[in-house]
């Protein structure tokens, strides 16, 4: 399974690219804001050097909801950078879009799924990843997990070729069950990702040793 970084944050993506572990980053214009940046030129700008430092696809999402202005947003986006993949919604005018983006060699993820169903178009209209939202589907009474493991089986038995995109992860037992539920990516903040390098079993080794060490000096 693949890591991406769900973050706008240059300080956070480097640290996880210098771990060896990153594999590309999603973003929004929600995380765009959260760093404080502002303006057409400089959002565009900061996907450059976002993909500056990752060696993998990077998530740019539209704000366009009908089908002309998304395919004007997408290509624009597209032209950025190589390693830009188009981020469209899950609504009637996305769909249509990102056949048209994958007729015409341009990456795509769906993002806002929330159904098995709403996956199966992705793949159909040839969608590169297919984003159900983890988290927010917890909150809502659902196991989120479960529709990961429900769109592989469905993905399986049909060759589909989207890849399932994890997202909306709250914490590190979220990667480990996607993991398993068969996601080929997941994308979270960088704290759920450090979370997995912990254990206090771990903690506790290492301070024996240590200790351990400190009788040859």
């Amino acid at each position: 399974m693949k890591f991406f970084i769900d973050t706008a944050n240059l300080g956070q993506i480097k640290e996880a690219h210098e771990m060896g572990i990153l594999d590309g980053v999603t973003t929004n214009p929600s995380l765009m804001a959260k760093e404080g940046i502002k303006g057409k030129k400089a959002v565009e700008q900061h996907y450059i050097d976002i993909c500056n430092i990752v060696d993998g696809d990077v998530s740019a999402e539209v704000i366009s909801t009908d089908f002309d202005s998304i395919i004007k947003e997408g290509k624009h986006l597209s032209k950025l950078h190589e390693k830009i993949v188009v981020k469209v919604p899950m609504i009637k005018d996305g769909v249509k879009a990102m056949k048209w983006f994958t007729d015409h060699g341009i990456a795509t993820n769906c993002t806002l799924v929330f159904s098995a169903g709403q996956a199966i178009l992705a793949a159909k209209a040839g969608a590169k990843y297919v984003s159900p939202f983890i988290g927010r589907i917890d909150d809502s009474g659902w196991n989120g997990v479960e529709l990961v493991q429900q769109i592989s089986q469905i993905y399986s038995i049909q060759g589909y070729k989207t890849q399932i995109l994890a997202a909306s992860i709250r914490s590190s037992l979220h990667i480990i069950q996607c993991a398993e539920a068969g996601a080929d990516v997941c994308t979270c903040p960088l704290d759920s990702i450090m979370g997995l390098l912990k254990h206090p079993l771990t903690d506790i080794g290492l301070a024996k040793f240590l200790e351990d060490a400190k009788k040859f000096a």
